[in-house]
């Protein structure tokens, strides 16, 4: 990807990021109100602490939402609906569903991997506490079923769609997330590549392969063009992953947002650590696992285990690996779509977000 190519889809992100947080808040207000809590939750029977619900949800939610964010994922669903001939006009405001969730991930992630920092931030538990953080993300799991159960001109049988993707891909998700908890605790030591890819189809790759399957969806594409963009969508978040393996490893801008080697505090079996334990000597093998299983916090310790990964070649296989996923499910998904300008900056993105330094 050239340096033009990769402004163009810099500046395509920002310009359209700001349309995916107006949608956001059509969905959850950063006030307060009696009409937005009807719309989320229903006439109460008795009468709702507005306040209270205000700073244990609403509060903690659009803390973490106000941070920022790449705002990727919605925008990919557009791409998709746009690239089967949908109108996107009417699948706007469906752009929050699968950013909130990702974001309710976040929050639950740093609990789980005990993490310090968020977008240059403390973490939401950090700030509001475990307890808060906890339900909130939670929260953001279930927010975007009120706008389902609130559209009331889709088709039963479109909204039926939706709501067996959402659910079907919730359950995938805490399956990677599962894997990927045991696995850096330590917890198995033989992980194979394509456990670890399996992983992050699931981790990472079940929000990205919502996002184009909602897209295809809304935008009316046949059967087989939601299952091959679900597919390029799955693999483009694979990739994502990979990239942002690397990137926690060796990019200036993680380190500020994350700390240095944060993947290496937390002990993650990431595609480089596994392609540098079946490559490095008894030696370095044992070192390296000694350093992820003691889950150091001091830079030196964590630059060792850097510099090893960087000796046996794995930042530059993890890169081809990336790679060469991506240009085999581009291959499988560009003969179902009909050409177009949606269709050529679909493309693009996805080689994009494998190429980023940020």
């Amino acid at each position: 990807m050239t340096g033009n190519e990769k402004m163009s889809i810099e500046a395509y992100l920002k310009e359209h990021s700001s349309a995916v947080d107006k949608e956001i808040e059509q969905l959850l207000p950063h006030t307060t109100t009696q009409k937005s809590l009807e719309f989320i939750y229903g006439k109460p029977q008795f009468g709702y602490d507005i306040d209270s619900l205000h700073r244990a949800l609403t509060v903690p939610v659009w803390d973490l939402l106000d941070r920022g964010g790449k705002r990727w994922r919605p925008i990919l669903m557009m791409l998709a609906c746009e690239a089967v001939g949908g109108n996107t006009e009417e699948a706007r405001k469906f752009q929050s569903l699968v950013e909130v969730i990702h974001n309710g991930t976040l929050m639950i992630d740093d609990i789980e991997d005990n993490s310090e920092l968020r977008r240059e931030k403390p973490c939401t538990y950090k700030i509001f506490g475990t307890d808060i953080a906890i339900n909130a993300g939670n929260f953001m799991y279930y927010l975007p079923f009120s706008m389902l159960l609130n559209e009331k001109k889709m088709p039963a049988e479109k909204k039926i769609k939706i709501y067996e993707l959402y659910g079907q891909e919730m359950i995938r998700l805490h399956a990677g997330q599962g894997m990927d908890i045991l696995w850096h605790r330590g917890q198995k030591y033989d992980v194979k590549e394509n456990e670890y890819l399996q992983m992050c189809a699931y981790k990472t790759g079940i929000l990205a392969r919502m996002a184009t399957k909602l897209g295809a969806i809304l935008g009316n594409g046949s059967d087989k063009q939601v299952e091959a963009l679900g597919k390029f969508g799955e693999t483009v978040g694979v990739a994502f992953q990979i990239q942002d393996d690397i990137l926690n490893l060796v990019g200036e801008e993680m380190a500020k947002s994350k700390g240095v080697g944060e993947d290496i505090h937390e002990g993650k079996r990431t595609i480089m650590v596994l392609h540098t334990l079946e490559h490095a000597n008894a030696k370095d093998k044992k070192r390296l696992l000694d350093i992820l299983n003691s889950h150091p916090s001091d830079e030196k310790t964590i630059r060792e285990a850097i510099a090893l990964i960087e000796k046996y070649g794995s930042m530059d296989y993890a890169r081809k690996k990336a790679k060469e996923l991506m240009e085999k499910s581009w291959k499988e998904v560009e003969h179902v779509l009909p050409e177009s300008k949606a269709k050529q900056t679909l493309h693009a993105f996805a080689q994009f977000l494998i190429n980023r330094d940020i």
